[in-house]
């Protein structure tokens, strides 16, 4: 008679570690990555915002030009390695806009572009962020 026995009274368990595995795993990869997607849009979003200011507080200085203006943004989206960032600045002329008047600097960026996961749960979206600032001197 062999050493060890065997306790029929309970039931085979092979394989189960593995099944338990099979079906838990997507699962888990699927939420790590949405959260990694989530974590770099908020990010996108924050950058965008961070340059629509500069460019508003840019725009309402004495000498300001549409080109200044630009270059402020493009410059914090450009440190913030941010792919394809468009400027829009209202009214168009600055040296139009006399003292009371509000610009405001729109910033958007495709969501696509600035994903870091290959699979983007923001397809198709444009993020944008826009300040809005009084010309006071």
């Amino acid at each position: 008679m062999s050493c060890m026995r065997r306790n029929y009274n309970r039931p085979l368990r092979s394989g189960v570690a593995a099944a338990e595995f099979a079906v838990c795993f997507p699962v888990v990869v699927l939420i790590v990555l949405s959260t990694i997607e989530a974590c770099t849009m908020v990010f996108l979003k924050q950058s965008l915002t961070v340059a629509a200011y500069e460019g508003a507080r840019t725009a309402i200085s004495l000498d300001a030009s549409v080109a200044g203006v630009e270059q402020s943004a493009q410059q914090i989206l450009t440190e913030r390695r941010v792919q394809g960032g468009t400027v829009t600045i209202t009214p168009s002329r600055l040296d139009s806009v006399d003292v009371g008047e509000y610009v405001e600097v729109e910033v958007s960026a495709p969501a696509m572009l600035n994903s870091v996961v290959p699979i983007s749960f923001y397809r198709g979206r444009n993020l944008s962020a826009t300040a809005t600032m009084m010309k006071e001197f």
